[in-house]
Protein backbone atom coordinates (compact mmCIF):
# COMPACT_ATOMS: atom_id res chain seq x y z
CA UNK A 1 0.00 0.00 0.00
CA UNK A 2 1.47 3.32 -0.84
CA UNK A 3 2.02 5.72 1.64
CA UNK A 4 1.29 9.63 1.56
CA UNK A 5 4.31 11.71 2.12
CA UNK A 6 3.45 12.92 5.53
CA UNK A 7 3.08 9.40 6.56
CA UNK A 8 6.40 8.66 5.46
CA UNK A 9 7.76 11.97 7.29
CA UNK A 10 6.20 10.57 11.05
CA UNK A 11 7.50 7.22 9.90
CA UNK A 12 11.32 8.85 9.47
CA UNK A 13 10.51 10.67 13.46
CA UNK A 14 9.54 7.73 14.78
CA UNK A 15 10.90 6.87 18.44
CA UNK A 16 11.59 3.38 17.30
CA UNK A 17 13.50 3.86 14.34
CA UNK A 18 17.73 3.04 15.14
CA UNK A 19 19.78 6.25 15.67
CA UNK A 20 23.10 7.21 15.07
CA UNK A 21 24.73 5.77 18.07
CA UNK A 22 22.66 1.95 17.11
CA UNK A 23 24.70 2.14 13.16
CA UNK A 24 27.77 3.13 15.02
CA UNK A 25 27.61 0.04 17.25
CA UNK A 26 26.03 -2.17 14.99
CA UNK A 27 28.32 -1.63 11.80
CA UNK A 28 31.16 -0.80 13.25
CA UNK A 29 34.54 -2.48 15.66
CA UNK A 30 36.18 -0.17 18.08
CA UNK A 31 34.78 3.11 17.72
CA UNK A 32 36.45 6.08 19.88
CA UNK A 33 34.41 8.71 20.19
CA UNK A 34 36.58 12.30 19.89
CA UNK A 35 34.81 15.63 21.06
CA UNK A 36 34.78 19.29 20.58
CA UNK A 37 35.37 21.26 17.82
CA UNK A 38 39.15 23.40 19.36
CA UNK A 39 36.97 26.84 19.59
CA UNK A 40 34.19 26.71 21.64
CA UNK A 41 32.72 23.52 22.77
CA UNK A 42 31.31 19.97 22.13
CA UNK A 43 27.81 19.29 20.85
CA UNK A 44 26.47 16.35 22.25
CA UNK A 45 24.19 16.49 18.62
CA UNK A 46 26.80 15.42 16.41
CA UNK A 47 29.11 12.08 17.50
CA UNK A 48 32.06 11.49 15.61
CA UNK A 49 35.31 9.54 16.00
CA UNK A 50 37.49 6.22 14.45
CA UNK A 51 36.13 3.12 14.08
CA UNK A 52 36.88 0.03 12.01
CA UNK A 53 34.94 -1.05 9.27
CA UNK A 54 35.86 -5.39 8.68
CA UNK A 55 39.17 -4.32 9.77
CA UNK A 56 39.53 -1.32 8.13
CA UNK A 57 39.91 2.33 9.63
CA UNK A 58 37.31 5.00 8.96
CA UNK A 59 35.77 8.13 9.91
CA UNK A 60 32.17 8.17 11.25
CA UNK A 61 30.44 10.96 11.70
CA UNK A 62 26.69 10.68 13.21
CA UNK A 63 23.44 13.15 14.15
CA UNK A 64 22.16 11.64 17.11
CA UNK A 65 18.33 12.21 18.13
CA UNK A 66 18.06 9.83 20.85
CA UNK A 67 15.22 7.52 21.90
CA UNK A 68 13.27 8.61 24.59
CA UNK A 69 12.26 12.65 25.98
CA UNK A 70 15.66 12.31 28.23
CA UNK A 71 18.02 11.15 25.67
CA UNK A 72 16.79 13.52 23.12
CA UNK A 73 16.27 17.12 25.25
CA UNK A 74 20.36 15.94 26.25
CA UNK A 75 20.62 16.14 22.22
CA UNK A 76 18.83 19.10 21.53
CA UNK A 77 16.57 16.52 19.56
CA UNK A 78 19.02 15.92 17.12
CA UNK A 79 19.43 19.75 16.39
CA UNK A 80 22.92 20.53 15.58
CA UNK A 81 24.98 23.93 16.86
CA UNK A 82 27.84 25.22 14.41
CA UNK A 83 30.52 23.46 16.91
CA UNK A 84 28.81 20.21 16.39
CA UNK A 85 29.53 20.97 12.73
CA UNK A 86 33.04 22.28 13.24
CA UNK A 87 33.50 19.16 15.20
CA UNK A 88 32.16 17.19 12.03
CA UNK A 89 34.66 19.17 9.74
CA UNK A 90 37.42 18.61 12.32
CA UNK A 91 37.12 15.03 11.77
CA UNK A 92 37.13 14.81 8.15
CA UNK A 93 40.27 17.26 7.67
CA UNK A 94 41.78 14.42 10.10
CA UNK A 95 40.18 11.46 8.20
CA UNK A 96 41.80 13.03 4.87
CA UNK A 97 45.72 13.51 6.71
CA UNK A 98 45.46 9.97 7.42
CA UNK A 99 43.96 8.64 4.38
CA UNK A 100 40.56 7.36 6.19
CA UNK A 101 37.44 7.10 4.40
CA UNK A 102 34.44 8.90 5.85
CA UNK A 103 30.89 7.84 6.59
CA UNK A 104 28.43 10.08 7.80
CA UNK A 105 24.66 9.15 9.20
CA UNK A 106 21.97 11.97 9.09
CA UNK A 107 19.07 12.20 10.97
CA UNK A 108 18.32 15.87 11.64
CA UNK A 109 15.01 17.87 11.16
CA UNK A 110 17.41 20.94 10.70
CA UNK A 111 20.22 22.98 12.40
CA UNK A 112 19.59 24.52 15.31
CA UNK A 113 18.02 28.01 14.79
CA UNK A 114 18.48 29.55 18.09
CA UNK A 115 19.90 33.07 18.97
CA UNK A 116 23.25 31.37 20.59
CA UNK A 117 23.76 29.44 17.17
CA UNK A 118 23.31 32.06 14.78
CA UNK A 119 25.58 34.18 17.11
CA UNK A 120 28.50 31.69 17.15
CA UNK A 121 28.18 31.44 13.42
CA UNK A 122 25.21 28.58 12.06
CA UNK A 123 25.60 29.67 8.51
CA UNK A 124 29.15 29.70 7.83
CA UNK A 125 29.57 26.48 9.86
CA UNK A 126 27.43 25.20 7.31
CA UNK A 127 29.08 27.20 4.47
CA UNK A 128 32.62 25.82 5.64
CA UNK A 129 31.55 21.70 5.34
CA UNK A 130 29.75 22.57 2.32
CA UNK A 131 32.73 23.52 0.43
CA UNK A 132 35.50 21.40 2.55
CA UNK A 133 33.39 18.96 1.90
CA UNK A 134 33.89 19.16 -2.36
CA UNK A 135 37.27 18.40 -2.19
CA UNK A 136 37.75 16.23 0.26
CA UNK A 137 40.51 13.67 -0.77
CA UNK A 138 39.17 10.48 0.65
CA UNK A 139 35.96 8.67 -0.23
CA UNK A 140 32.56 10.13 1.89
CA UNK A 141 29.62 8.08 1.58
CA UNK A 142 26.19 9.62 3.46
CA UNK A 143 23.45 7.64 4.86
CA UNK A 144 20.02 9.74 5.44
CA UNK A 145 18.44 7.47 8.04
CA UNK A 146 15.17 9.69 9.09
CA UNK A 147 15.06 13.13 8.66
CA UNK A 148 16.95 14.86 6.29
CA UNK A 149 16.30 18.28 6.73
CA UNK A 150 17.73 21.80 5.06
CA UNK A 151 21.22 23.11 5.56
CA UNK A 152 21.59 20.84 8.85
CA UNK A 153 21.44 17.66 6.96
CA UNK A 154 23.27 18.96 3.88
CA UNK A 155 26.09 20.15 5.58
CA UNK A 156 27.20 16.35 6.43
CA UNK A 157 25.65 15.03 2.63
CA UNK A 158 28.56 16.64 0.40
CA UNK A 159 29.37 13.21 -0.47
CA UNK A 160 30.42 10.66 -3.37
CA UNK A 161 27.54 8.79 -2.54
CA UNK A 162 24.42 9.57 -1.10
CA UNK A 163 22.02 6.48 0.10
CA UNK A 164 18.85 7.17 1.65
CA UNK A 165 16.51 4.33 3.86
CA UNK A 166 12.84 3.68 2.13
CA UNK A 167 10.99 5.24 4.92
CA UNK A 168 13.73 8.31 5.19
CA UNK A 169 12.96 12.16 3.79
CA UNK A 170 15.39 15.20 2.10
CA UNK A 171 13.52 18.13 2.36
CA UNK A 172 14.71 22.14 2.49
CA UNK A 173 12.33 22.51 5.06
CA UNK A 174 9.59 20.62 7.04
CA UNK A 175 6.05 20.43 6.37
CA UNK A 176 5.52 22.00 9.60
CA UNK A 177 7.56 24.84 8.64
CA UNK A 178 6.34 25.43 4.80
CA UNK A 179 2.41 25.44 5.93
CA UNK A 180 3.37 28.10 8.71
CA UNK A 181 5.22 30.33 5.59
CA UNK A 182 2.68 29.48 2.87
CA UNK A 183 -0.60 29.66 4.43
CA UNK A 184 0.44 30.93 8.06
CA UNK A 185 -1.17 27.57 9.26
CA UNK A 186 0.81 24.43 10.51
CA UNK A 187 -1.72 21.89 10.58
CA UNK A 188 -1.74 22.23 6.76
CA UNK A 189 1.25 20.23 6.77
CA UNK A 190 0.20 17.26 4.64
CA UNK A 191 -0.68 19.23 1.93
CA UNK A 192 2.96 20.88 1.95
CA UNK A 193 4.79 17.27 2.18
CA UNK A 194 2.59 16.38 -0.44
CA UNK A 195 4.64 19.29 -2.65
CA UNK A 196 7.82 19.15 -1.13
CA UNK A 197 9.17 16.04 -3.14
CA UNK A 198 10.35 14.85 -0.16
CA UNK A 199 10.82 10.78 -0.02
CA UNK A 200 12.96 8.69 -1.31
CA UNK A 201 12.01 8.54 -4.84
CA UNK A 202 11.73 11.75 -5.33
CA UNK A 203 15.20 12.44 -4.21
CA UNK A 204 16.43 9.26 -6.59
CA UNK A 205 14.08 11.02 -9.51
CA UNK A 206 15.95 14.35 -8.60
CA UNK A 207 19.54 12.87 -8.86
CA UNK A 208 19.90 13.95 -5.11
CA UNK A 209 20.38 10.31 -3.79
CA UNK A 210 22.15 7.69 -5.23
CA UNK A 211 20.58 4.42 -4.09
CA UNK A 212 17.52 4.07 -1.87
CA UNK A 213 18.02 1.14 0.99
CA UNK A 214 15.14 -1.75 1.64
CA UNK A 215 14.00 -1.43 5.21
CA UNK A 216 12.71 -4.81 5.73
CA UNK A 217 14.14 -6.30 9.23
CA UNK A 218 15.01 -2.56 9.86
CA UNK A 219 17.64 -2.50 13.40
CA UNK A 220 17.79 -6.52 13.35
CA UNK A 221 21.34 -7.80 13.28
CA UNK A 222 20.32 -8.88 9.19
CA UNK A 223 19.99 -5.59 8.40
CA UNK A 224 23.36 -3.90 9.83
CA UNK A 225 24.84 -7.14 8.58
CA UNK A 226 23.40 -6.46 4.59
CA UNK A 227 24.47 -2.64 5.23
CA UNK A 228 27.84 -3.44 6.58
CA UNK A 229 28.27 -5.11 3.25
CA UNK A 230 27.15 -2.69 1.25
CA UNK A 231 29.28 0.24 2.43
CA UNK A 232 32.80 -1.89 2.73
CA UNK A 233 32.03 -3.16 -0.97
CA UNK A 234 31.32 0.57 -1.93
CA UNK A 235 34.21 1.66 0.45
CA UNK A 236 36.63 -0.33 -1.56
CA UNK A 237 35.39 1.05 -4.81
CA UNK A 238 35.41 4.50 -4.14
CA UNK A 239 38.90 4.12 -2.41
CA UNK A 240 40.18 2.20 -6.08
CA UNK A 241 39.09 5.45 -8.18
CA UNK A 242 41.27 8.11 -9.42
CA UNK A 243 38.93 9.85 -10.56
CA UNK A 244 36.87 10.51 -7.11
CA UNK A 245 36.72 14.55 -6.65
CA UNK A 246 36.08 15.08 -10.48
CA UNK A 247 32.87 12.39 -9.84
CA UNK A 248 31.77 14.03 -7.04
CA UNK A 249 31.70 16.97 -8.54
CA UNK A 250 30.11 15.94 -11.49
CA UNK A 251 27.73 14.05 -8.89
CA UNK A 252 26.66 17.86 -7.78
CA UNK A 253 26.33 19.71 -11.06
CA UNK A 254 24.11 16.51 -12.15
CA UNK A 255 21.70 17.23 -9.22
CA UNK A 256 18.09 17.97 -10.89
CA UNK A 257 19.55 18.64 -14.39
CA UNK A 258 17.10 15.58 -15.71
CA UNK A 259 14.22 17.31 -13.61
CA UNK A 260 14.78 20.79 -15.20
CA UNK A 261 14.87 19.77 -18.85
CA UNK A 262 11.50 18.09 -18.31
Amino acid sequence: MNQTPYAIVRQARGNARPTGLDYISNLFQGFVEFHGDRRFGDDPAIVGGVARLNGTPVTVIAIEKGHNAKERSARNFGAPNPEGYRKALRLMKQAEKFGRPVICFIDTSGANCGIGAEERGQGQAIAENLLEMTTLCVPVISLLVGEGGSGGALALAVADRVWMLENAVYSVISPEGCASILWKDAAKAETAAASLKLTAQDALALGVTDQILSEAELGKRSFYQRLQGMLWQELKALSEDPELLAKRYSRLRRMGAEALRE
